[in-house]
């Protein structure tokens, strides 16, 4: 591929290399570190004059740290005479924070967008969006891929009954997601309302379906200190599923999130590597990993060759 550079940041080594080879490309240079006073230091090792330019960097570990890195890269490239720059970020951060849910409530996910434009990101391509309204935050093309299509997959071909499944959101935003999974499989769907009294704490959980000797699968899009879904959890099993599995596309797991995913009644908690996984596979048996770096190497060839991407909406690259 002539005119392509793809390079990557330090949050997601592992995912970049998964990238570029199936690119058939060299990772490009990039010395990346930092000085004595924590300020972020970048020096892009080889000429990106009038070059393609893919930049991957996820929000996760060390989320502000990722965020300054990524924005000096892309700032670096275009300064140094880059044709086109776009981030390629598979874990929006700060995406939870979209709307101005009580007074004097930072919307900082359109703050994030803002920063990305002037550093002189061209296009976005990011995966599950918290919100899909977020892409209305930029002034520049965004494209949200979705992990529906290899979800989809995984469950076909690792959950042996799951014609007798029913897909279970664990609450009411992420209906929409769940019930277009349930409609590929020709499934049932259920739903959790909760209410919460503050972040990342679960006040009351209602149960609106009927779960009982069905395969219960939770879908949502990220899962952080995971109160939510080991609660959910607890509440399908006392509704009667038989099974309960959980699969997310972002796996940040922080704070207690192993230890209760380890006491909970999962079968499996499947994610994709959007964030590394490794670490987090050693402590918990359970947990699953899908590998999107296909679907991310065929958006930015696509990109890069001028095609339409929407291919990666509803089928997994080979």
């Amino acid at each position: 591929m002539p005119n392509i550079k793809v390079f990557g940041g330090s949050s997601h080594q592992d995912l970049a290399q998964k990238i570029v080879y199936r690119l058939g490309i060299e990772i490009g240079k990039v010395v990346l570190k930092k000085f004595s006073n924590q300020e972020t230091s970048v020096e892009i090792g080889e000429s990106v004059r009038g070059e393609d330019v893919y930049i991957i960097q996820s929000g996760c570990g060390e989320v502000n740290d990722n965020l300054m890195e990524l924005l000096i890269m892309i700032n670096a490239c275009k300064i140094a005479s880059a044709s086109r720059v776009t981030a390629v970020i598979p874990c929006f951060p700060y995406a939870r924070q979209d709307k101005k849910d009580k007074s004097r409530a930072p919307i900082s996910a359109k703050l994030v967008a803002n920063m990305l434009s002037v550093a002189g990101a061209d296009h976005i391509i990011t995966m599950d969006l918290h919100a899909s309204q977020i892409q209305g935050f930029f002034d520049i093309p965004v494209d949200n891929l979705y992990a529906e299509p290899a979800v989809l997959k995984w469950i076909r071909e690792n959950i042996q009954d799951w014609r007798d499944s029913i897909i279970v959101s664990p609450d009411a935003g992420g209906a929409k997601r769940v019930t277009a999974i349930a409609d590929h499989l020709n499934v049932e769907f259920a739903l959790i309302h909760k209410e919460r009294k503050k972040a990342n704490e679960v006040a009351s959980m209602v149960l609106v379906g009927d779960v009982k000797d069905k395969v219960a699968i939770l879908v949502d899009d990220m899962a952080d200190t995971c109160g939510t879904i080991c609660h959910a959890a607890e509440k399908l099993t006392q509704a009667g599923a038989r099974k309960v599995y959980a699969i997310l596309t972002h796996g940040i797991f922080s704070g207690p999130a192993i230890s209760r995913i380890n006491n909970a009644c999962f079968e499996a908690v499947v994610v994709t590597n959007s964030i590394p996984q490794e670490e987090h596979m050693k402590e918990c048996l359970k947990i699953q990993c899908i590998d999107i770096s296909m679907i991310l190497a065929e958006a930015i060839r696509r990109t890069h060759n001028g095609e339409s991407v929407s291919y990666l909406f509803s089928n997994v690259p080979m």
